[in-house]
């Protein structure tokens, strides 16, 4: 009740400052023009909204790309084989050793069986990632394992028999030519 009476106070007070007047016969048509005119003038264009859209999804993008990053062939071998990096590390390391090695004895008569060597070991090497991919892909673990171990172990034989072969070429050799001297 005692906001009635508030509410009757307010227009007592307010009384005779009220606009009762009626519009003007053109009000009509003046509030029409300005209606049209407003539709008639072009927007103009925001592009900022659609900067801050890009902007977002450009960051989002990034995040992604950063939180999910695929693996690589060797962190996921690792995950599933962590005795596969070790074992990758002392043979591969042991090999580009024996290969350079191997390459120092380069001269006219041994350049094609070296050649025909680095030509297996590539072969060799083609057939570890092989491996590597059945691993990956969830093949027999033990079995791949297995594989990758005697293909390390075949690409070192290889190399040694190779070495075998280029001394005894150069021994021939050395014979040869002791004996051509003389």
């Amino acid at each position: 009740m005692k906001n009635n009476t508030d509410i009757d106070n307010l227009f007592k007070e307010l009384k005779g400052s009220f606009d009762t007047q009626e519009p003007s016969t053109t009000h009509t048509a003046n509030f029409i023009e300005k209606l049209n005119a407003t539709k008639k003038t072009p927007k103009k264009f925001s592009w900022k909204p659609f900067a801050i859209a890009a902007s977002i999804a450009f960051l989002c993008a990034i995040g992604f790309t950063l939180f999910y990053q695929k693996q690589t062939t060797n962190e996921q071998i690792a995950e599933i084989a962590p005795e596969v990096n070790e074992t990758k590390f002392y043979f591969a390391s042991l090999i580009n050793t024996q290969v350079n090695e191997l390459k120092k004895e380069t001269s006219p008569s041994t350049k094609k069986i070296i050649d025909d060597t680095l030509i297996q070991l590539n072969k060799l090497e083609s057939d570890y990632k092989k491996l590597e991919k059945n691993l990956l892909n969830g093949g027999n673990t033990k079995l791949i394992l297995s594989a990758i171990i005697t293909n390390y172990q075949t690409r070192i034989d290889l190399i040694k028999d190779v070495m075998a072969q280029i001394d005894t070429i150069k021994n021939l050799k050395k014979y040869n030519d002791e004996n051509s001297t003389l």
